[in-house]
């Protein structure tokens, strides 16, 4: 027999209705306007690493494929672009993933954009409202080149790719994985560095190498070109991912281009480009930092809940 009762329960879908109401209430403070964008769009992402949902065919207003969104930041980047000043959204977006304790394909974002803002000044903003939700608590902030220095010992831009690939094999099976250097950054991070993370309480990672930050504006530290990307973790938790916003239409059109020749080489579709936001882009972005944060982590958070289809009415599953 067919179970029809929500995945969460009453306390639960109060403690999100609240938690809501709170995010509401700290960007009205603060005089940012919340806005909607579609959630059906016409063109997905070109990013290899994330797969859109697609709706295909069958529609009265007009055939093809329509891609339900990952993220609402190409259409708000367009607001940005006509002048629409501060604005943040919370909305639901879709990935093609897993679905699990802290997956779920369709899952709620809360996403908002901060024009005169770089990114250590937005970083303090999504501390603030984090500390809204959860209660205060300290906070740090560490570049992605510090964070590996003083968890594990390993520079991340200067070791090479031979030594990093040794200490992955030290620390984790992978039997004869080939790979680039991101990769194995990567699985440094997932098995070396995120278990230091989540002793480090609300802690933010910032300046991460250029090929892991695709929406960024590149700089130079130390020598090494950086990407000014984001990410908080808290209590081990990915909880936010953020830029200070690439402005160049050409850039981010060759960046574009970039993600369809490794979405070739790697076997996958290769997408169509979002000349909308790229004529925006070539229109003006205002200078600006903007971030995405995951609600229902959030919600994981204040809760204390460790499952994340115990916080959704419908999980995956279930819907």
């Amino acid at each position: 027999m067919t179970d029809w009762r929500p995945g969460a329960g009453q306390d639960a879908l109060q403690a999100r209705a609240a938690l809501l109401a709170a995010i509401r209430a700290f960007f009205a403070g603060r005089g940012v306007l919340e806005v909607e964008t579609p959630l059906l769009c016409s063109r997905g992402i070109t990013d290899p690493a994330i797969e859109p949902l697609l709706v295909s065919g069958g529609l009265s207003v007009g055939a093809g494929t329509r891609y339900l969104q990952t993220s609402p930041e190409y259409a708000m980047k367009r607001l940005l672009a006509s002048g629409s000043g501060s604005i943040y959204q919370i909305c639901k977006a879709f990935r093609d993933g897993e679905a699990g304790s802290r997956h779920n394909p369709e899952f709620t974002l809360l996403e908002w954009y901060r024009p005169g803002m770089d990114q250590h000044q937005l970083m303090a903003e999504v501390a603030a409202l984090v500390c809204t939700c959860l209660g205060e608590r300290p906070w740090q902030a560490l570049s992605y080149r510090d964070l590996f220095r003083e968890s594990i010992g390993v520079d991340p831009f200067a070791d090479s790719l031979a030594s990093l690939q040794q200490r992955v094999h030290e620390t984790v099976d992978v039997g004869a994985l080939n790979g680039d250097r991101d990769l194995w950054l990567d699985l440094l991070l997932t098995h070396a560095v995120e278990p230091w993370l989540a002793r480090q309480g609300l802690c933010f990672v910032y300046d991460y190498p250029p090929s892991q930050a695709a929406l960024a504006r590149l700089v130079e530290r130390d020598g090494h070109a950086v990407g000014e990307r984001f990410e908080l973790y808290v209590d081990g938790i990915e909880l936010a991912n953020g830029y200070h916003e690439l402005g160049d239409a050409a850039e981010q059109r060759a960046r574009f281009e970039d993600d369809n020749r490794r979405r070739e080489a790697r076997g996958l579709l290769q997408r169509p480009l979002d000349e909308a936001l790229l004529a925006a882009l070539a229109a003006g972005l205002p200078d600006c930092s903007g971030v995405a944060l995951g609600v229902d982590r959030l919600l994981l958070l204040a809760t204390g809940e460790t499952d994340i289809r115990h916080l959704l009415a419908f999980s995956w599953e279930r819907s």
